[in-house]
Parts: structure tokens; sequence; C-alpha cells
């Protein structure tokens, strides 16, 4: 059995904790009869097992019902810091800079910083109005953020709105950080939903059909560069337990790739639940996984409609990985894949090894695809 939802118990009360520091594998090809296997040259048939991962084995708990007398006050802001935590040790913000669907007095979008760290041990909120938005204001909200709290002006920034790129890039580099774009804000991306729900739909000046300004980047797939080509690929499947194993070794083994922090996410899953995952066989492994490592991989979609298979990485970054011919038993193989990731709440994985028969990965992926927040 596995759930799947936020871990909310770790994002602050702004009403009680504003401006002040508070604390707080192996895998399974034959068993599953997997052999989704194509070179660039020589394309086969595939496989999949539709079935291995069952409408029992993944549930999403309901949402908890909130008390109207405990509810945060939604016009408050959010300055906080876990005591228990290392201030030396947060480098690496997720930043979001971008309008509300709020109108303040004046009747214009309010515009929103929020700033926390993978962990949520630091968490940031601050209203702006629409008239002040430039890369100044964002240069001196970040230092405010590190003189308020305590915390060294981050190594790094990652930030998902390919439409603020160069506000954010300008005030990042003026102050010496590396501006990352990417997807893999996920702890930010899962908490602009919460407050999506929990603080502006009770703002006063909340607007229920307002569109979102900076809608997400969703570009038409690129050719892939020839360097990140593999030699072939299989859909393959792994247990949970393997999954574990496989992120615990990263730093062990120096396997290049990136975890996720499953217990942030709120993300339960039986050791014998399937992962659906794709792997990747090159003779040159090690320098696949390696220019693969400084892309920002976010996630892997089966496009049945192209007969491709998507890479996404970066903010807004889209390339055909791989093709296969078209036919209806490819097609429903391909939905199937799909089925089962979406199935598990859109966890899935990539591995990049040497041979698809072989049991260790030079680079291991955990991948989480989740739709772009509300606002």
């Amino acid at each position: 059995m596995a759930t799947l939802n936020f871990n909310s118990t770790r994002i602050k009360s702004p009403a009680l904790q504003s401006h002040k520091p508070i604390s707080k594998s192996h895998f399974l090809k034959k068993s599953c009869n997997i052999s989704f296997i194509f070179s660039s040259k020589n394309y086969q048939q595939l496989h999949f097992k539709p079935n291995s991962i069952s409408e029992s084995s993944v549930s999403v708990p309901k949402e908890t019902e909130f008390d109207d007398s405990e509810e945060d006050d939604p016009t408050s802001e959010l300055s906080y810091l876990d005591l228990e935590t290392d201030p030396s040790s947060i480098t690496e913000w997720e930043l979001d800079f971008c309008s509300r669907p709020i109108l303040d007095i004046r009747g214009k979008k309010i515009w929103e910083l929020v700033v926390c760290d993978s962990s949520l041990s630091l968490q940031y909120t601050k209203y702006f109005p629409n008239n002040v938005i430039n890369s100044i204001t964002l240069k001196d909200a970040i230092v405010s953020i590190s003189e308020d709290l305590g915390v060294p002006i981050p190594e790094k920034v990652r930030f998902f709105r390919s439409q603020m790129q160069t506000i954010i890039t300008k005030a990042c580099k003026e102050l010496g950080i590396k501006p990352i774009p990417s997807k893999r804000c996920l702890s930010l991306l899962l908490w602009l939903e919460e407050r999506y729900e929990t603080m502006y739909m009770r703002h006063p000046g909340f607007q229920k059909d307002s569109k979102p300004l900076l809608a997400l980047d969703n570009p038409f797939p690129m050719e892939l560069p020839e360097n990140l080509f593999g030699e072939k690929w299989a859909f393959v499947q792994l247990p949970f337990s393997a999954i574990r194993e496989e992120i615990s070794s990263l730093d062990k083994r120096f396997v290049f790739g990136a975890g996720l922090d499953l217990d942030l996410l709120g993300i339960e899953v039986d050791d014998e639940t399937l992962i659906p995952g794709l792997a990747v066989a090159s003779s040159r492994a090690k320098p696949l996984a390696a220019w693969k490592n400084g892309l920002e991989v976010c996630s892997v979609e089966a496009d049945t409609a192209r007969a491709c298979l998507i890479l996404s990485v970066g903010i807004s970054t889209r390339y055909v990985y791989a093709t296969y011919k078209k036919s209806p038993i490819t097609t429903s193989e391909a939905d199937a894949w799909e089925a089962a990731k979406k199935a598990c709440g859109g966890l899935h994985f990539l591995a990049i090894q040497e041979d698809l028969d072989s049991d260790d990965c030079v680079g291991f992926w955990l991948l989480l695809d989740l739709p772009p927040p509300p606002a």
C-alpha cells in the first residue's frame, strides 16, 4: 500500500512563527516479462506488464478537514528557520517570484516571493505590489532573508518559471549566486499548491477565475543532442525497496543522479510496490550519465501520439528521447506504462546502465511528474 500526500506538517504558521527562527537492486525483467528494448537502428516490439501496479497498491488519502478557528491569517507573511538546522548547511534555495490570484486595494494583482530549501527548514513569504517587480527588489529581498534569518547567501537558487528567468538570473548573479532553471523544485511546487488551498483562496482579495499570469511552458519537443543518445532502452519496474537502495547508495558508489525527500513529500510506499521506470544502456554509460547529471532531469513521458518518449529537463526543455514503431501493441504498452506512473502519483525513475542485463547503475534519477501549481 502506498499513500502520496504533501507532508504539510512541515509548513509553519505565519500567525505564530513570523519573523523569527523557530524549531521544527535489481531490475525486474524476466519475472515481469519486459523486453521493450530498442536500439537507434533496430526497433523491436515491447512486452510490458500492464497490471504490475494494481489499483489497490497505491492509494491517495482523503483531504484532512480544516478547523476554521485554527486556520492561519491568509494576509500574513512568513519568515522561518528551523532552530535544529545548522544555518550554514542551507546553501541551496528554491524560489518563486510571481503574481497571485489576489487583488490589492488598487485592483491590481499582488505579487509574492516564496522561498524555501528542499527540506523546508527555511521558509519565507512576502507580498509585493506589482509596480516594484524587478531584479533590484528581488536582490534586496534575498539579502534581507539572509540577514533576518542568519543564513548565508545561497550558493544556488532553483526556479521553475521561464518568464522570470531574466529578473531572477540578474538578481542572483549580482550576489554571486548560481541560478538554476529547474522543475526539480518539488518542495516549492507542492508548497505553492498547499498555499493556494489554505492561504490564497481564503485571502479577501482572491479572484476565483483568475488565470495564472505566468503559465508554465510546454514547448514542442526538440531533437536530442548527440551526446545524450543511448544505444538501447527498456521500460522496467523496480520494487520500492530496490528504489530506496539505489537512492541511498548514490553517494557511496559515486553514481550520477538524484533522489527525492520522500518523507517531506509525504510518499509512503510498501517495499513490494512496483515503480515504473526507464532503463537506458550505452557502451559510454558514464559520459552519458555525467551529461545528464547537469541537465536537471525532471520527468520521462510516453507520447503515444508521436510514438516516442519525451525527456523533460530544466524549466521548459523537452527532447525526443527515443522513438518506436507505432502499432496497436506498442501504443497499448506505452499507455500501460503511463498508467502505472499515474497510479504511483507520478513517481518514476531513469536509470543509466552499461548493459540492460546488468544489476548496477551508472546513473539513477528518482523523478516525480507533477502538474503545474494553480498559481
